[in-house]
């Protein structure tokens, strides 16, 4: 047992440092996590460098570490870090929603090797998205090797990654409420936000300037779908940070009374984060600040996404293959505001090979820059700037996939299935709450003197339709383990198809400190999807469907139902999901 050879008596290792570990091995990995943690001092080293640099303080690298007592390291050049990489540096580069959630520690990686120690046992799917997402931020592995570590060592050393950026927010804070007027201090503390932010997988952040005394003014970070008060500040101090905000996205800071919007951009962990800012009025002649964290490296594909629905995931790259090019179709992907839905038709422009294929987007906003891709900006308040009007003069582009970022009206809806009629494949959102209510959706937005005629056209052209949802997952680290007849009513077993002695995870409200105390480690992808496989001429009695009632369509030939239920109880079985949660999900 690994717990063994950690004990009170040990002998000294190189340099006369008693680490308490007696077992050779041990001593071995203890030498070889010190040099690590060099490695880091030193990479702290060269980010201080350029922080003191963007304060206008020049220090070479050499003089803070000889001031430091150090001694200079080569950097990896820029070709090897692909073959080999400390922890560190994986941190640095691969997109923390790929690691973090996991509780695993990433140790380095050599010659193909990514070695790891996880928390808690990783299934084959977890550990083929790694290896995904690791070849994708540009390394080269070959396969995952799993180091068992102490238990409290490994916690604590989780936790000390986990903390890092909060523990420097904190301090900046302090810092610069002390001297408010001090803008280095509060340009520091701006970046420690933000880096926070994503250190914790926030996807927005949250400041309310509200001028009257009596009002909290709170930056909140939105963590799994909730909003989590995270720092107050004082009212002058929020407006003095609201107004730096407003400016770098190219705002005027001056004006609080009108709704607008701006971006900017900053550098995290080697690359580039784009910030969206919505700016809108508050009471007291105050304002509220959205901002929206996006990160080009965090962008999901297939094999990421739908890992947990694998015949989807197949059957969507074949409709996006080149090689079928040229037949047309729709794509769909519809849910609730929040469920994911832009995050999935980014996966679809993902994977599709934008070197040999023209892909024109349409949309409102811009989230993600895309390279080899034409990205258009929707302006309604121009003419010729809606969805509709840009979608016609896409089709003048040669474009071989056309993106509209939303159906939002017949016009849109008409020429969209005219793009896909005229050899097109376009992909699209809609609003809806299930696969077949898409359907029902698209027809209340068709204009009622062309109905009909929409409606062939929609079930001629219609190849997948998606509708999702986000399921908040639990942290494994404090997750309880039981059997589900302990957690479930008798009906609500029979209502998930689950047997009462199969083993389930359950919520621990309490939560942990690799948790923040939620018990939840992130949100998993939930599918309600048609898949229809039969080529427009074989379709007459989809149409038919459509016109007399839609809730046939899944009895048909040739249509592939995945329901939702048959992913929940995935979840509930594999320990992700809380049942009582998923018995809620299937009742909304």
């Amino acid at each position: 047992m690994v717990d063994d050879v950690f004990n009170d008596g040990g002998q000294d290792a190189p340099d006369g440092v008693d680490t308490g570990v007696t077992d050779p091995k041990a001593q071995k990995r203890f030498r070889t996590r010190n040099k690590e943690g060099r490695e880091r001092y030193l990479d702290m080293v060269q980010k201080e460098r350029a922080l003191m640099l963007e304060q206008g303080v020049s220090r070479s690298a050499e003089q803070l570490l000889d001031m430091a007592g150090a001694t200079q390291s080569s950097d990896l050049e820029e070709e090897s870090i692909k073959d080999r990489a400390t922890g560190d540096q994986l941190r640095a580069v691969l997109p923390v929603q790929a690691w973090l959630p996991l509780s695993i520690h990433l140790i380095g990686l050599k010659d193909g090797i990514l070695r790891i120690a996880p928390l808690y046992e990783m299934n084959d799917k977890q550990i083929d998205s790694l290896i995904s997402t690791t070849r994708r931020s540009g390394f080269h592995i070959e396969k995952i090797e799993i180091e068992v570590w102490d238990r409290k060592e490994l916690t604590d050393t989780l936790r000390s990654v986990r903390d890092l950026s909060a523990d420097r927010c904190e301090k900046t804070l302090a810092l610069w409420l002390g001297d408010t007027d001090n803008g280095l201090l509060l340009n520091q503390f701006q970046r420690d936000m933000l880096a926070e932010a994503l250190q914790m997988r926030a996807s927005d952040i949250h400041l309310v300037q509200d001028n009257n005394p009596e009002a909290p003014n709170w930056i909140q970070y939105r963590i799994d779908g909730d909003l989590m008060p995270m720092h107050l500040l004082p009212a002058e101090a929020m407006a003095r940070l609201t107004t730096l905000l407003k400016r770098d996205a190219g705002l005027n800071f001056g004006d609080r009374t009108t709704p607008k919007d701006g971006r900017f951009s900053f550098q995290w962990q080697g690359r580039t984060i784009d910030v969206r800012v919505a700016a809108g009025p508050q009471a007291q002649d105050g304002e509220k600040l959205t901002l929206r964290l996006l990160d080009r490296a965090a962008l999901k594909g297939f094999d990421e996404l739908l890992r947990r629905h694998e015949d989807v995931a197949d059957y969507l790259s074949k409709l996006l293959s080149p090689e079928i090019k040229g037949g047309g179709g729709l794509i769909l992907l519809s849910g609730p505001t929040g469920s994911g839905k832009t995050t999935t038709m980014y996966a679809c422009v993902q994977e599709i090979d934008r070197r040999r294929k023209h892909v024109l987007t349409i949309e409102d906003p811009i989230e993600y820059e895309l390279r080899y891709a034409t990205q258009w900006q929707v302006r309604p308040d121009m003419e010729g700037g809606s969805f509709a009007d840009l979608i016609r003069a896409a089709m003048r582009h040669d474009p071989d996939y056309i993106v509209v970022g939303e159906m939002r009206d017949a016009d849109t809806v008409e020429t969209a299935l005219r793009a896909a009629e005229s050899g097109h494949t376009v992909i699209s959102t809609v609003h809806a709450d299930s696969a077949l209510q898409t359907f029902e959706r698209m027809r209340s937005l068709m204009p009622a003197e062309r109905e009909r005629a929409s409606t062939y056209t929609l079930a001629q052209q219609v190849g997948a339709i998606l509708n999702q949802r986000l399921v908040r997952t639990l942290c494994q680290g404090c997750a309880h383990k039981t059997e589900v007849k302990n957690v479930l009513k008798e009906e609500d077993m029979h209502y998930l198809e689950i047997g009462p002695d199969t083993i389930v995870s359950k919520h621990n409200t309490s939560g942990c400190d690799l948790c923040n105390r939620t018990g939840i480690a992130g949100r998993t992808l939930l599918l309600d999807a048609l898949l229809i496989t039969l080529g427009p001429a074989q379709r007459n009695h989809i149409y038919e469907a459509l016109i007399s009632n839609v809730n046939n369509i899944t009895k048909e030939e040739g249509v592939v139902v995945h329901t939702r239920r048959e992913g929940l109880v995935d979840l509930v079985v594999s320990g992700l999901v809380d049942p009582r949660a998923a018995v809620t999900y299937l009742e909304e």
